[in-house]
Parts: structure tokens; sequence; C-alpha cells
């Protein structure tokens, strides 16, 4: 995904951070200085509750057979790579649910935990206790967040499987992404908002905005290469029936040699399809190549 660094492995998956996620760091150290000890030093733990939120998505797709490429950390949240798309609505409910219970979980030790030291009837005010209580409030809210039916956000992936056990996958896939875009245009017009002094709305963000962003263009991708994959095996684009129109020249090559799977090429609002190293088909977002 993009320039990413590999930070560590956890049970077999890796663990990338963008480049992006050097505006956490900033951010950190701007808290600090201006004396925020509280946010500065909260921001490692919450990211360290997103790695353990993916590694939810990723055990149980896992209890399914299904493996997971990585996980790479944003300053918006994480993301992980299935190595497959899942077909069975109930096996993508499971795996999208799992994220969110993590965060319940951790939520409730934390709450236990204050529980025990007295400090929910004493706070001592200690940075523990506010670090505790932030980590806590953010448990919560991601929760809270992932569950919106924003596609391809884990509520957003409930939908598509609710929609997907009467209408079929790739029907479920186009509604979810359009109640979505929906939700996405009013992110960005919320986020947008919270920089017009006077017309900030309250808890709002510039993060709502890229959120927003997001939503739009991971849903429309993971669409495109859902129609790609849903057309008949014989009108596939092939390398030697090179697309009418935005050829891909040169196409976005893997990192591995001997990579089979899909790969964005954003230059041609395009999805690669590779097999052991090799380009062997081309989709385009919103059917904007041959497959009109």
């Amino acid at each position: 995904m993009g320039r990413s660094l590999r930070i560590g492995t956890a049970f077999g998956i890796g663990v990338y951070v963008h480049w992006t996620f050097l505006l956490i760091v900033f951010l950190a150290l701007a808290s600090a200085a201006s004396g925020d000890l509280v946010t500065a030093f909260a921001i490692i733990p919450v990211f360290g509750c997103i790695v353990l939120h993916e590694l939810g998505h990723a055990l149980m797709a896992r209890s399914y057979g299904i493996g997971t490429r990585d996980i790479t950390l944003l300053p918006i949240g994480g993301v992980a790579r299935l190595e497959q798309m899942i077909e069975r609505p109930s096996e993508e409910v499971a795996i999208a649910v799992a994220g969110p219970l993590v965060n319940v979980v951790i939520a409730v030790g934390l709450g236990v935990g204050m529980a025990l030291s007295g400090n929910w009837t004493h706070f001592d005010g200690s940075l523990a206790a506010k670090l505790t209580v932030t980590l806590l409030v953010w448990n919560v809210v991601m929760v809270l967040f992932n569950l919106i039916p924003a596609f391809p956000m884990d509520g957003g992936r409930v939908l598509r499987a609710v929609l997907a056990m009467g209408l079929g996958r790739l029907r479920g896939t186009e509604i979810a992404v359009g109640v979505s875009k929906v939700l996405a245009v009013l992110f960005i017009a919320v986020g947008v908002t919270s920089l017009m002094p006077g017309l900030s709305l309250p808890y709002s963000s510039p993060f709502l905005a890229v959120i927003g962003l997001f939503v739009l263009v991971a849903g429309d991708q993971e669409l495109a290469m859902l129609r790609y994959q849903s057309r008949p095996r014989a009108s596939r684009l092939t390398i030697d029936q090179p697309p009418a129109v935005l050829p891909v020249q040169p196409p976005v090559h893997p990192a591995q040699p001997e990579f089979s799977g899909f790969i964005w090429d954003p230059r041609a609002g395009a999805w690669i399809e590779w097999r052991n190293g090799q380009m062997v088909g081309a989709t385009y977002v919103n059917g904007a190549g041959p497959y009109r």
C-alpha cells in the first residue's frame, strides 16, 4: 500500500506503517510541546488498539481459511488486506464484527481496571488515570464509528453481507457502496466545516473529510474488482486484447516477482490482475474501459 515501513510481525502477519503516519508523530510532538501530555502519550497505545482491532479481523478470517497479506497503519486507522475476497455473507459478518469486538473487550477491561482501582468514585487525576480514561473512550468511539454502515468500513461490510443474502453479492455491494457515498459526502461536509470558524459542529474534525474521501475511493475500487470477477471468463481483457481506451502503459508492477492477485493502478483508474508475476487482465472503475 504505497510506501510503507515494516515495524514487526504479529501471528505471522506483517505490520506496516504508511509514510503518512508521520502526521501522527508530528501531532504527538506538537501535543507534548504544548503541554498536552495525555494526548502525546495516548497516541501510541491508541494505535496499538487499532492493530489489535485489525488482528481481530485477520484471525477471524484465518479461522475460515482466509489468510491476511499484511496490516498497514494509516493516520485514519488501519487496514488488514485479506488474501482473497470473502464469498459467504455469514463469514463476512463474523470477520467484520470481530474487529469492533476486540475494542469492546479492551474497553471493558479498562473499565474494570478503573473500578478495581477506585478511580471511578475517587478519580485521582494522575496521568495514568487520564490515559486509561482516554483509551477507554477511544475504544468506545472505535466501536461506534466502525459500525457506521459506510462500505468498506466494518458496518458497511455487515450491510453488504446482509444485502447479499437476498440480492446476491454484486447487487448487495452496489447498494452498500451507494449508501456509503451518501455518508461519505456527509463526512466530508462535516470535516470541512470544522475548518470554518463559526460553522464547526460539535466533535467535528478534518479527519472526517479524509475518511469520507477514503470511503468514496475504496468503495468504488472494491466494487470495480467485484464486477470484474463477476464477468464470464471469456469476456475478460487479456494482454493479447489491449483496451481500446485508457491503456495501462506501463502498469504498476507488484513488489513480489511471482505475485498473483490484483493491484490498483491510480493513473489508469484500473484494477490490474497479475498471475505469477505476469499481467493477465485489467478492469476500469465504473466501466470506464471497454466493458461499458
